[in-house]
């Protein structure tokens, strides 16, 4: 078996910030919508891709691929904010399995209502602390991270 990989001091004391910050934004983030909104940010992050699909639908399949979540989890979810009337299912005529989740008007509302304590959050949580040149650093450094599959090995 090879020897790992070990974290360099600089390595590991990258990792402690990412970690951290990974915490205290997540948190502050997660505690706001609830507070404010009464949902979770995963809800939050469903009504978002639903509202920016085309005719406010997706597969339920891509919606699971677009909030990086496995497909019982966001069938828990979709029967949640069903049950709150801001998402509804349609099923495929194509594919007799498939299922379609479409953004309600209600559900646009909420999103709308929730939307800009949510950002205002994001802002103070991350923006507020970062130069410009560093929020160009963040979103390089971030696409790289989301685009690492680990393929590579």
């Amino acid at each position: 078996m090879a020897e790992p990989r070990w974290l360099n001091e600089k390595e590991q004391q990258a990792w402690r910030a990412f970690i951290a910050a990974q915490r205290v934004v997540n948190g502050r983030i997660e505690q706001q919508l609830q507070r404010d909104a009464g949902i979770p940010h995963t809800y939050y992050e469903i009504l978002v891709r639903l509202s920016d699909a085309p005719d406010g639908r997706l597969r339920m399949s891509e919606l699971a691929v677009a909030t990086l979540g496995s497909r019982s989890r966001l069938s828990h979810a979709v029967n949640r904010l069903e049950q709150y009337g801001w998402v509804r299912r349609e099923g495929i005529e194509s594919d007799r399995r498939g299922q379609v989740a479409i953004i309600t008007e209600a559900g646009r509302e909420k999103l709308v209502e929730s939307a800009p304590g949510h950002v205002e959050e994001v802002r103070s949580a991350i923006f507020d602390a970062l130069t410009e040149e560093q929020v160009d650093q963040l979103f390089t450094i971030c696409k790289a991270l989301a685009d690492n599959t680990g393929q590579e090995r």
